[in-house]
């Protein structure tokens, strides 16, 4: 019989033990993304990035023809990570830029996880090739967006059947947190999920303004 121990399992993410790559969140990239509406997409890119900076997970940020096609990074990774070295590429598939392999060496972590445009190219491509290689793969799913539901639907079905495991931006946050009583990133992961936490986020304003309560007190 199993015995149940107090401690998480094994495939849950840890700030530690993960790479985040956020992959080609760029303006020509988000015209034609319909699996997604634009204000949401750039809303939870940057919750994902907030999350990133806040627990000090390993980040990689790339861009694929940023000066001659798509545009620069949206602000709002670029705003978290002003100082961040972004990669910009001509692969479509981010895994086969040696820059990405030699950087994802140097974190020697067994865990990817990935975000990006469009998730049936630019995400399907690193995720299928990390997994093929022996590493961990998870995708952010609604920090991803392709040119219509049926194209992201058929990716993410696609990454799956291959092992990689789903997510969003939200429960990404929530994961890495995952105590209340962690006060040294309690403050900024309330603050990051009321401003970007939707619904979620306007419960926390609304128990703090009416009742002083807060999660975990």
């Amino acid at each position: 019989m199993p015995v149940a121990i107090a401690k998480p399992g094994k495939t849950l993410l840890d700030p530690n033990d993960h790479v985040l790559i956020m992959i080609d969140h760029q303006s020509q990239m988000s015209f034609a993304t319909k699996s997604i509406d634009a204000i949401s997409l750039r809303n939870n890119a940057a919750l994902v990035s907030r999350a990133a900076k806040e627990f000090k997970v390993s980040t990689i940020l790339t861009t694929v023809a940023e000066k001659t096609f798509s545009g620069p990074i949206f602000d709002e990774i670029k705003s978290v990570f002003p100082e961040a070295d972004v990669i910009d590429r001509t692969t479509m598939n981010t895994w086969e830029d040696s820059r990405i392999a030699e950087r994802v060496n140097q974190f020697n972590k067994e865990k990817i996880v990935l975000a990006g445009l469009w998730t049936s190219v630019c995400i399907v491509g690193p995720a299928l090739s990390a997994i093929d290689q022996g590493f961990e793969v998870y995708v952010i799913a609604d920090a991803c967006g392709d040119v219509s539901n049926e194209a992201h639907d058929r990716a993410m079905e696609r990454m799956l059947q291959m092992g990689a495991r789903p997510m969003t931006s939200l429960q990404y946050l929530l994961e890495l947190q995952r105590d209340w009583a962690r006060g040294e990133t309690y403050n900024q992961t309330v603050e990051t999920s009321i401003k970007h936490g939707g619904a979620y986020g306007l419960g926390l304003i609304y128990a703090k303004s009416m009742f002083g309560a807060g999660e975990g007190h």
